[in-house]
């Protein structure tokens, strides 16, 4: 359709609908035949000041600099256009493949959200990428016959007052690349869109792309690096220049301005930085590795200056963090640096990158950072190999870099540290684990493996001469590091004449309350129970690792009061309170957990705790103690509830002092708990769904959970954030089963029954299995399958 000159659109209506006169008819609907030759004149007139008033909304389109601007000033012009109620122009957010609300007429609503799919009027539209007409948005056989799938959400209607009849909706679309939707609502005199309005809303759409598409590009016709978010309109224009200037006002970078203050993810300014400057974007992870031999020789003011850091070495090659690989200067300077050396550069944000500067090179009150303890390892004679008997306390590059690696372990809340010295001319590998993963933290220079391994074992009170057979020591940081805390060292002898060595950091402080100890309400009354009798024998078994001596701390800390005397044998002291009376065994020297209880027994004691039932005797004392009217605690490692009972029994517990004794078996393991901060919500499946019922036995399920599949279940799923490195997990929980000495299962003790008849029981008589637990905390939002999968089998 050709569009002649512009014309006042001010007298295009100008007649009520209710009058019969020729002037009311819609210009655009085909006109009744009439020989009156000025009848007809004065319809080409109507249709030609149409014509006019659309063309000059193109042309205000095509000359705006700000499309926001504009388009919010164009709104009544459309409206007076095609005599429309309403209009909203949507755009794409092709992250989320939503459809939203990017200008509209109309304020009771701020901002609307469709997804792009057949299940509404506007995504139809844009999900076929057609024109939509509607006479009768409530008309449910008028939506059936366009698709059975849509359907009209009168919810919008009655939270405003509005009524919505007619609807026309264009998708907006440039180059086959879809853009958005432009929605028109109710015509105000005509009755139903026409044809023709189809027509002409297909090319306003398209001028409406056009201009949409040309506002990614700056004034030079060329993408900018933030064209991701304009295309996806998680960003306008009209924002992305604003921002410009605020953040040139401050000391901010625009990304971090970004998102701090428009709250756009930091993982679409990643996605958009990488299109941009095509290579992978990084984002700041304090679980990275310290890549220490990378650092030597670079000054941390130099580093923050030019802001880049070396990130890693990588088949052959050194990768670097730089907020501009476009910058051929600093390209230039940094690859003087690394003579001979293949660089490949990654895109950081600029804080990101003095975040990887702290954290590789960060200072501990007097330790020197890690760049600068590296140079000294390189500026020190070689030892490669060699047994090192004496190491200077006071100066040696060896015994900063051992405190460094503890205390940084600490800080990123580990709970061990390996050392992993490989044979030749390897470096040495540092990991730590941190909420049960272990990631890689560091690499030592291989020349340096003997000199700190060594150091760990002066540290320890070792022999490090001896290199043939496993040792076991402890360390008191605190005179060596300042920080208050202790480790556990294992020294095992490894292939090649290496030695691995293993840190445990033993936890330190007051105890969990046993109400924060993530028990279901079931497992927390009854072990709460169990727990306040006046005598019998406790168990807590699982892994190590699995969190037995916190829970059983938490245990005594509900039950600690100024009348009981509580004392308690343990390998090492990890978790000290007041009132306990704590015992650190020494098998070395003939005081292991036996003898420690035969003393206890002589000590007017009500409680007591063992560390770990290890062996018979042990066993044996523990059960006298619990039938003389003593309380136990201890621990076991075993799987479950009901094998920790066929394994005493195996053992040569007796089987009728034993079922006189327990009281109760509590199982748990730790998993990975969903990051509070960004879990994302979703609704599972119906295949999801049943698979968590299976795997719970749906049996139990319905009877226990009594929770059904409905449109409205809500499940949780990991997302990723920077407050949990982009893993979605954040922080553990315990999962629980507890198996309760009840009258039938004394029975089935004193028969020495099976384990799988111990097992029936033990559910007959409440007990929820470890998997099951796991599953209920799942429907909590606390976790996830894959989670529960890893730490529990049945």
């Amino acid at each position: 359709m050709a569009y002649p000159t512009k014309n006042n659109s001010s007298a295009l209506f100008i007649t009520p609908r209710n009058k019969p006169d020729a002037s009311t008819k819609d210009p655009l609907q085909p006109a009744a035949p009439s020989p009156d030759n000025l009848s007809t004149r004065q319809h080409l007139k109507t249709e030609i000041g149409i014509s006019s008033n659309l063309q000059d909304i193109f042309k205000k389109i095509n000359t705006a600099s700000n499309i926001d601007d504009i388009l919010f000033g164009l709104i009544s012009d459309i409206n007076s256009t095609f005599n429309s109620e309403r209009v909203t122009i949507f755009v794409v957010n092709g992250v989320k493949r939503e459809l939203v609300s990017r200008v509209k007429s109309g304020d009771e609503i701020e901002k609307i959200q469709i997804p792009v799919s057949t299940s509404s009027i506007a995504g139809y539209s844009a999900f076929k990428q057609k024109i939509i007409n509607i006479q009768n948005a409530y008309d449910k056989n008028e939506l059936n016959t366009i698709n059975p799938d849509i359907s009209f959400d009168s919810t919008w209607d009655l939270k405003t007052g509005f009524t919505t009849k007619q609807i026309l909706t264009a998708p907006i679309i440039f180059k086959s690349l879809l853009l958005g939707v432009v929605q028109l609502i109710n015509r105000r005199e005509f009755g139903p869109f026409s044809k023709d309005h189809e027509s002409l809303i297909k090319e306003l759409a398209a001028l409406i792309g056009t201009a949409l598409y040309n506002q990614k590009r700056d004034a030079k016709g060329k993408l900018n690096k933030f064209e991701y978010l304009l295309e996806n309109y998680i960003l306008t224009q009209k924002e992305l220049k604003k921002a410009i200037s605020d953040a040139g006002s401050t000391d901010e970078s625009v990304e971090s301005f970004l998102i701090s203050r428009l709250k756009i993810p930091k993982k679409d300014i990643g996605e958009s930085l990488s299109k941009f400057y095509k290579t992978e974007f990084i984002s700041f992870n304090t679980n990275t590795a310290i890549p220490g031999e990378l650092l030597a020789n670079l000054k941390v003011p130099f580093l923050r200056k030019n802001l880049w850091v070396p990130f890693r070495s990588e088949d052959n090659k050194i990768i670097l963090l730089i907020d501009n690989p476009h910058d051929l200067h600093r390209i230039d300077v940094i690859k003087s640096l690394f003579p001979g050396k293949k660089l490949e550069f990654r895109i950081a944000l600029k804080e990101d990158i003095v975040k990887y500067i702290d954290l590789f090179t960060q200072d501990e009150k007097e330790l020197a950072g890690i760049e600068a303890i590296i140079s000294q390892l390189s500026d020190e004679e070689d030892v490669v190999d060699e047994d090192v008997d004496s190491i200077d306390e006071a100066n040696s590059a060896v015994v900063q870099l051992v405190n460094k690696i503890i205390i940084d372990a600490h800080m990123r809340k580990a709970s061990d540290i390996h050392i992993e010295p490989l044979p030749g001319r390897e470096n040495t590998r540092v990991r730590i684990r941190v909420d049960g993963s272990c990631t890689t933290y560091q690499t030592i220079p291989y020349s340096y493996r003997n000199a700190v391994v060594s150091r760990i074992k002066i540290m320890s009170d070792l022999d490090i001469a001896e290199r043939r057979k496993p040792q076991s020591g402890k360390i008191k940081f605190k005179k060596y590091g300042g920080l208050n805390i202790e480790l556990r060292v294992e020294v095992v002898p490894t292939a090649g004449g290496m030695e691995d060595v293993v840190m445990r950091i033993l936890a330190a402080g007051e105890p969990i309350p046993l109400t924060d100890m993530g028990f279901s309400k079931n497992n927390f009354e009854n072990f709460k129970s169990i727990i306040t009798q006046p005598y019998g024998i406790i168990f807590v078994c699982g892994p190590t690792g699995s969190g037995k001596t916190t829970t059983l701390h938490s245990a005594l800390g509900f039950i600690n009061k100024t009348e009981t005397k509580i004392w308690t044998a343990e390998d090492p002291v990890e978790i000290t309170q007041r009132g306990l009376r704590q015992v650190q065994v020494k098998p070395k020297i003939g005081f292991g957990f036996a003898e420690a209880m035969r003393s206890f027994l002589r000590a007017d004691p009500d409680v007591i705790m063992v560390g770990e039932m290890r062996d018979k005797e042990t066993t044996q004392i523990g059960i006298e103690a619990s039938l003389t009217g003593h309380m136990v605690f201890t621990t076991l490692h075993t799987n479950s509830a009901p094998e920790s009972i066929t394994r005493l029994l195996d053992m040569g517990m007796d089987p009728f002092n034993f079922a006189d004794a327990i009281l109760g078996i509590l199982a748990q393991r730790l998993v990975r708990t969903l990051c509070k901060d960004c879990k994302e919500p979703y609704s599972p499946t119906q295949a999801e769904y049943d698979e968590l019922v299976r795997e719970y036995g749906k049996e139990t399920f319905d009877r226990e959970v009594k929770i059904e599949y409905s449109d409205s279940l809500k499940l949780y799923r990991a997302k990723g954030c920077d407050r949990c490195n982009d893993t979605g997990y954040r922080g553990r929980m315990g999962i629980h089963e507890l198996l309760i000495g009840t009258d039938a299962q004394k029975k089935l003790i004193q028969g020495k029954s099976q384990i799988d008849e111990v097992r029936t029981q033990a559910v007959e008589d409440g007990m929820t299995t470890l998997k099951q637990d796991g599953i209920e905390k799942i429907f909590k939002g606390n976790t996830d399958l894959t989670q529960v999968r890893k730490v529990c089998i049945k």
